[in-house]
């Protein structure tokens, strides 16, 4: 027994390693690349840049507008965040602490958007935005906004962001509000506190690492989401870092400039990339609790 169990362990070791490496090569390779120079891109992809080129960073976020996607990804992303925890926060708390007529149906319906993928409805969505946008004109909500105001609006996108990611952010956080004990609740309860300041003030708290959990997966999945961005932002001036880059490449191809784009990527990965850094532990928290009940 104890010779097969170090087997294991070291059949695990070596898959985690091989894991681990197949992510860090082409991580590292492409921030070595973001600071060379075209030539010596060209003469070794895999040697190691003789110095550290960051005007490729800066051509990437003047010339090719890098800047204004970065600014308009965060605006969507931070917006998309506050708009779903806003709605997604309560549902959950609902469904999960308390008892009322039709709760099995409305938890049934909000897993059953799981299977939506986001992906799948961006014709519909467009559709819809493009309908709404004629039946909207000349109203007072164009003399407000302007005519289509629908399409290339970073809040309207933000909350599609948001909408579309509720069910999947109501079923984790429901299945660790399950896991967290009544006793708490009833004890506020006699001290006269109403359910919004349970939720708030004991629950939300004793759930931060479930919160930053679904936090880090929706940024994951809103800062680098790519159909409907293409699709709903036609200005160029509201386009975010993912159709950008896209750009950015194909401009790279024409001109030969590798190393701009190399750095265009970067500026894709580093949010993300610290971001988990930050929240790695209360990442694996909320996983672990947040998997428990289903």
């Amino acid at each position: 027994m104890k010779e097969n169990n170090k087997l294991f362990k070291i059949f695990i070791f070596i898959c985690l390693t091989i894991i681990a490496i197949s992510i860090i090569v082409p991580v590292g390779w492409v921030f070595l690349a973001s600071v060379k120079t075209n030539a010596e891109f060209y003469a070794s992809p895999w040697a190691l840049p003789k110095g550290f080129y960051f005007q490729n960073f800066i051509d990437a976020w003047q010339s090719a507008n890098m800047g204004d996607y970065f600014f308009n990804s965060v605006v969507v992303t931070v917006l998309s965040i506050v708009i779903l925890l806003l709605i997604a926060l309560p549902c959950s708390y609902i469904l999960a602490r308390m008892q009322f007529k039709g709760k099995k149906f409305a938890d049934v319906f909000m897993k059953a958007g799981l299977f939506i993928n986001r992906s799948y409805i961006v014709i519909p969505i467009f559709i819809m935005l493009r309908d709404g946008n004629r039946a909207l004109q000349d109203t007072f909500l164009t003399n407000i906004f302007g005519n289509g105001f629908l399409m290339n609006n970073r809040f309207i996108l933000a909350l599609i962001y948001a909408a579309t990611a509720v069910p999947f952010t109501v079923y984790l956080l429901s299945n660790f509000f399950s896991s967290i004990s009544k006793s708490y609740e009833e004890a506020a309860y006699i001290d006269g506190a109403s359910y919004t300041r349970t939720m708030i003030d004991i629950i939300i708290p004793m759930a931060k690492p479930a919160v930053i959990t679904v936090v880090l997966f929706n940024f994951l999945a809103f800062w680098n989401e790519y159909i409907l961005a293409l699709t709903i932002m036609t200005d160029s001036a509201k386009k975010t870092l993912p159709v950008g880059l896209i750009n950015l490449q194909q401009a790279a191809r024409g001109a030969a400039n590798y190393g701009r784009l190399y750095a265009g990527l970067v500026l894709v990965m580093l949010p993300t990339l610290i971001m988990y850094i930050l929240v790695q532990k209360q990442l694996t928290e909320g996983m672990m609790v947040g998997g428990d009940k289903g």
